[in-house]
């Protein structure tokens, strides 16, 4: 047992997630979600309404920082869901927010380039088994960075997961959680995930409306960018945890991606 107040003992349990930095803490019908050393960002995060509310934030005595936020009774979405208007909605919301740029800003993150994610993947692409859909991925990324550089830099969440959205009990309030990976970037990076996992291409068009951009040529371009290092991105990450099924899966998604990619540039 935790006593975060006088008189009231906590019972603290893990609350998964891939750091193990986050825990549910339960005293009676009480309950709270609470992180261990989280980031400022998280204040900007719950004043804007992004994220469930921000109760309290406390140093303990070995010098971590606790943050506590109201246990939400919700559910996760379904990928299904991902469509929906409210998350086109949310997503603009955030990817249009001064204060949060303004805070990764303070917290010293600097703008993402198309070059430098290509630098990046093109490291990580060198001692692997080059397949000819890698090659022809690195090369469609290099002859098109440039292109696909996008000026108005906003803050990306670049983890849209459907597990990272919550809806509240009653099914009005929706949050995006896990900021952990924000970063200020081209918000196409966050629209090419969403419409890669979720949205069928064929509504990609109408999904874009909702969120209130015309699906031209340039965006196309930044979004299929987008898409291929995205793919190239969580490939990797699964060749280095020896995950053989997720890895044949985005080896198929890059087949397809690679297509696409010729058909627009041509």
């Amino acid at each position: 047992m935790i006593r975060f107040f006088d008189g009231e003992n906590w019972e603290i349990s893990p609350a998964g997630g891939l750091t193990g930095e986050a825990y549910m803490a339960s005293s009676g019908e009480n309950k709270l979600f609470i992180k261990r050393n989280s980031s400022p960002f998280l204040a900007v995060l719950s004043a804007e309404g992004i994220v469930p509310k921000l109760l309290w934030t406390r140093r303990m005595d070995n010098g971590d920082v606790l943050t506590a936020q109201k246990w939400m009774n919700g559910r996760v979405l379904t990928p299904k869901e991902m469509s929906s208007e409210q998350v086109a909605g949310l997503l603009k919301k955030i990817h249009t927010s001064e204060p949060l740029l303004s805070m990764l800003r303070r917290l010293g993150k600097k703008p993402v380039t198309t070059a430098e994610i290509l630098n990046r993947l093109a490291e990580q692409a060198k001692g692997r088994t080059e397949t000819r859909a890698l090659r022809q991925a690195i090369n469609f990324l290099k002859d098109t960075a440039e292109l696909a550089e996008y000026p108005k830099k906003m803050v990306c969440h670049s983890d849209i997961n459907h597990n990272n959205w919550l809806l509240g009990h009653e099914e009005k309030n929706l949050y995006l959680v896990d900021w952990d990976q924000a970063v200020i970037a081209d918000p196409a990076m966050d629209l090419a995930m969403l419409l890669y996992w979720y949205v069928e291409e064929d509504q990609w068009e109408d999904w874009l409306g909702l969120y209130g951009l015309e699906f031209n040529r340039s965006l196309q371009l930044r979004l299929i960018w987008h898409m291929v290092a995205m793919t190239l991105r969580f490939m990797f990450w699964h060749q280095e945890h020896a995950e053989m099924k997720k890895i044949i899966l985005f080896e198929k998604d890059l087949l397809w991606l690679n297509d696409y990619a010729a058909e627009i540039l041509h």
